[in-house]
């Protein structure tokens, strides 16, 4: 795994710890004043940057998938990937490498520049250079980008991959106004964006942004006279803003009280309540280097004393879904291997495994869980962890919790300081790939001592399988959607039973609308388009 995935996974920690625990007492104020049939969207989330080459935290590209036109994006209520700047889905050569992608004409930025497939270039080849957060989603897989005419873009990767046309589909891989930002080519330009989406920036402040229809846009215009995105200091400010209907959508992190408490109500105040099942999925990180986890036995009791509904409600208060697979439920390939496999933290279901891993009470299994102590889920989880195997595992058990702030356990992930950890990540596109190759993948390694170099060491497991990746490589070439799967599921079991990494919980997205909001539904990447929203009142 890059310097950037650890870099996203710090940043989705860090995000989480801010907006809890940072801000002013008290109430917050409403970003201007809104106008009729403006959206005010509250939050918790913390608006670090606009630019695409930078942004990699949900609520930036909850803005650029809404400012912003990429050359995909996702039917409404479907798993169906359809154009956007593009006018057809790419044309591919045989060997898999070069993509011939139609354009739109007519299309304009939002300071007048005209689209074209030199725009697009631009916008591709700057998100690469530039060293951002995200760069190497594409940076690592692209050979070259070409205009090969004012309406036709030519892509050359270097290695197969099926799932481009899905990647194409980030927030962050937009159009950019080459005119707005050909001075910015080293430099990125945090509170500013210029692209051809819907909405276009008119106000950029630490405590909200306000966006306003774009006059010109080629497609179906908005059907409300702008967003007002107001960032609150606390889950207190803004559950209690939603409730004296302030705020007309409330989406970010409520703790699970909050939620409850609003979904309690729901019916009574006829808030509606929009749920999807989430991109986002905690797992344990075993260190296959070093003991008792360098022992197959001692990793299969682990897995079979996971009590995963134990945690769902005792945490969250059933705020997140179970998660048996490193491949969340987002995706029909999903499958539930772990369960199968180890069942949910029964004791009967234990009993095989405690003889195989040959634990007693004289030897007994010795499990020192590292967590991130900003993480208030992550305490708490790591707790109830703790907990639950004692009381099923008794004696035979030894439990020590250690922990560290995210950055400095993403920090040294990949030195093998931690025995076991618990960690997060949330897929940058919608596509099942981008679950399995970031953890089961390696570079360089042996059978003997692992992977040296890869996804797997940068997580501090230091899986190593040639299968593996044998696997990654043929279901990132198979066009066959069926055989691809089968490939998928292979990547799956593969995991369960090596128990590389051990899927805890997946997020669930969950967003509050007051009665009079109509037109809000979540797209299948979890985000939700802007345009169609409209309040009655």
């Amino acid at each position: 795994m890059s310097r950037s995935c650890w870099q996203r996974l710090f940043w989705l920690g860090f995000a989480l710890f801010f907006s809890i625990f940072l801000g002013a007492c008290g109430g917050d104020r409403l970003v201007g004043t809104p106008e009729r049939n403006t959206i005010v969207i509250g939050t918790t989330a913390r608006l670090r940057t606009l630019d695409p080459a930078d942004a990699y935290e949900t609520l930036a590209g909850l803005l650029l998938y809404n400012m912003g036109d990429r050359l995909y994006t996702y039917a409404p209520n479907s798993h169906e990937l359809v154009p956007q700047l593009a006018t057809a889905l790419p044309e591919v050569s045989a060997d898999g490498l070069t993509y011939r992608i139609p354009l739109r004409r007519g299309v304009r930025f939002h300071d007048g520049t005209e689209f074209n497939a030199a725009a697009m270039v631009f916008s591709l080849q700057r998100f690469m250079d530039s060293g951002g957060q995200p760069s190497s989603l594409l940076a690592g897989r692209v050979a070259a980008i070409r205009a090969l005419r004012e309406d036709l873009l030519e892509i050359q990767l270097k290695e197969p991959f099926v799932a481009l046309p899905h990647l194409l589909a980030f927030s962050g891989l937009c159009a950019i106004s080459p005119t707005a930002y050909a001075a910015a080519a080293d430099r990125f330009l945090p509170t500013q964006f210029v692209g051809t989406g819907p909405y276009q920036l008119a106000a950029y402040g630490t405590d909200g942004v306000h966006l306003k229809p774009f006059r010109e846009y080629w497609g179906t215009a908005p059907r409300n006279q702008g967003i007002r995105l107001q960032v609150f200091s606390s889950s207190a400010n803004l559950y209690n803003a939603f409730r004296t209907g302030s705020v007309d959508i409330a989406l970010g992190v409520l703790d699970p009280n909050q939620i409850r408490a609003l979904k309690e109500q729901a019916s009574t105040h006829h808030w509606q309540v929009i749920a999807g099942e989430g991109n986002a999925i905690t797992v344990l990180s075993l260190n296959l280097r070093q003991p008792p986890w360098d022992r197959l036995g001692a990793r299969q009791l682990l897995a079979a004393s996971i009590n995963r509904q134990r945690l769902e409600e005792r945490v969250f208060l059933g705020a997140v879904d179970p998660l048996y697979s490193l491949v969340p439920t987002l995706f029909p390939v999903s499958e539930p291997v772990f369960r199968d496999r180890y069942g949910d933290g029964q004791p009967t279901t234990m009993a095989q495994w405690l003889e195989t891993a040959a634990v007693t009470a004289e030897h007994p299994l010795v499990v020192n869980l590292w967590y991130r102590a900003n993480i208030p889920s992550n305490v708490l989880a790591a707790t109830v962890l703790k907990a639950s195997l004692e009381r099923d595992l008794g004696d035979r058990v030894r439990v020590q919790l250690d922990s560290a702030d995210a950055a400095t356990i993403y920090r040294n992930l990949d030195t093998g300081a931690y025995p076991l950890v618990m960690l997060d990540w949330y897929g940058d596109f919608y596509d099942p790939d981008n679950y399995l190759e970031p953890f089961l993948s390696c570079d360089r390694g042996s059978a003997t001592a692992g992977c040296d170099s890869g996804a797997s060491a940068a997580w501090g497991s230091f899986f190593y399988s040639p299968q593996a990746n044998v696997l990654i490589a043929a279901s990132r070439r198979e066009t066959n959607p069926q055989r691809r799967d089968e490939l998928l599921r292979q990547l799956q079991v593969l995991n369960a039973e090596a128990v590389a990494f051990i899927p805890l919980w997946q997020s669930q997205t969950t967003l509050f609308a007051q009665p009079s909001i109509s037109g809000l539904a979540l797209d299948v990447n979890q985000y939700f388009s802007f345009a169609p929203l409209q309040n009655a009142q």
